[in-house]
């Protein structure tokens, strides 16, 4: 029987949870959660609003919109967030006991809040891998008490190779598998760039996979283009192009060679949808021979073809709407993982269901699907049997 693994859930970080986590020495930057007058609890850091603190319900995002705005009226709050929080959207031990009832045996874990400030608190280098080093350590007691069945993934930066050295050192030593860093320029320079490269060393070097995931990170396009308002939780920009970003981020290393140069990285993309997978992988092949004929000569990191280096290194998430059987035929390689992203409002309490559902032709289940429910997830954890 498969044993099925969800490539995606988050854990939800509790009040107190930076100032208890980060170093002493950065106790002043950490990460807090605050109550207004009215009863809402707010992420904040130095004064500034990053986010309401939800509770969110699978299945159920438009009471969280309501919510937000009755939040931004100063509307009374009838309940505070972390007095109606379910133990198991907080709790390791809980979720790790309550997979079974969502149909899953093994979970990748990835932060909650942890999702809304990366771009924000880029303003202060040191605070921002403070409060993530503060989120690290909460990993390895998640490990700990996940017994094999929790896989929390650790969230770094590239800039600073001692830093992350040290941060992926303690993760590898804790069977820490998974780390969420930014598909976006590291200050100023692309991912393939050599004094990038350090780092794609060091992943290999922990056994350790790097993650590109949904977060407020930095964008693909000028903030110009952003005209929501600051009070909106998520940019219409960030949903119509969720993928961009890692779509860019993935022909750099492809296009400059960072996986010819790095055989043992592997890469996870995960809840940036998979549908424009197929698309991708056309353009990327046919407007690569087109510029190398054009150019009279080919990129110099590219020995294999451009999409075999996709498929070889990457590992993708994919929703049961987007039909990933069918994503699957089209894309002519196995690279898709499935998902529930559990306990989120855009996300299901009933994942296998789902996937069965998806149509009569292209309903899966884990019994004819092993690569979706268990082996490509499995395979960017690093497991070998």
């Amino acid at each position: 029987m498969t044993r099925v693994i969800d490539s995606d859930q988050h854990l939800v970080e509790q009040r107190g949870f930076w100032a208890e986590h980060i170093d002493p020495a950065h106790r002043d930057d950490a990460i807090e959660f605050v109550d207004d007058d009215a009863g809402w609890t707010w992420l904040r850091w130095r004064g500034e609003r990053l986010g309401l603190a939800e509770l969110q319900t699978p299945g159920d995002t438009s009471t969280i919109g309501d919510r937000h705005q009755a939040a931004l009226r100063g509307e009374p709050c009838s309940a505070r967030w972390d007095d109606v929080l379910p133990r198991d959207h907080w709790d390791p031990a809980a979720r790790r006991d309550g997979l079974a009832a969502l149909g899953v045996d093994e979970a990748v874990l990835f932060p909650n809040f942890g999702l809304l400030w990366e771009r924000r608190l880029g303003v202060d280098p040191a605070a921002q891998l403070a409060n993530m080093a503060a989120w690290n350590r909460w990993c390895l007691t998640v490990a700990h008490e996940g017994r094999g069945a929790l896989h929390p993934v650790a969230h770094v930066h590239l800039r600073d190779h001692a830093w992350l050295e040290s941060q992926l050192h303690a993760l590898s030593a804790a069977g820490v598998r998974t780390a969420m860093v930014a598909p976006a320029l590291v200050d100023g320079k692309p991912l393939s760039h050599p004094d990038v490269d350090r780092a794609w060393s060091l992943f290999e070097d922990h056994d350790i996979a790097p993650v590109f995931h949904v977060a407020d990170q930095p964008r693909p396009f000028d903030d110009a283009w952003y005209v929501d308002g600051g009070d909106t939780f998520i940019p219409t920009l960030d949903s119509v192009f969720l993928y961009t970003a890692a779509a860019l981020a993935s022909t750099d290393l492809i296009v400059n060679g960072v996986f010819e140069r790095h055989p043992r990285l592997r890469l996870g993309i995960v809840e940036l949808s998979a549908v424009w997978v197929p698309m991708y992988l056309m353009m990327l092949d046919g407007g690569i021979d087109f510029t190398s004929k054009l150019n009279g000569r080919r990129p110099p990191g590219l020995v294999a073809k451009p999409s075999e280096y996709f498929l070889r290194h990457v590992r993708v998430s994919s929703f049961s709407y987007e039909l990933p059987a069918r994503i699957a035929r089209e894309i002519g390689g196995d690279v898709l993982m499935a998902c529930s992203d559990y306990p989120h409002s855009e996300g299901t309490a009933t994942p296998l269901a789902d996937y069965a559902r998806g149509s009569e032709r292209f309903a899966t289940t884990p019994g004819d699907a092993p690569g979706l429910f268990h082996d490509n997830a499995a395979w960017l954890l690093g497991q070998t049997s």
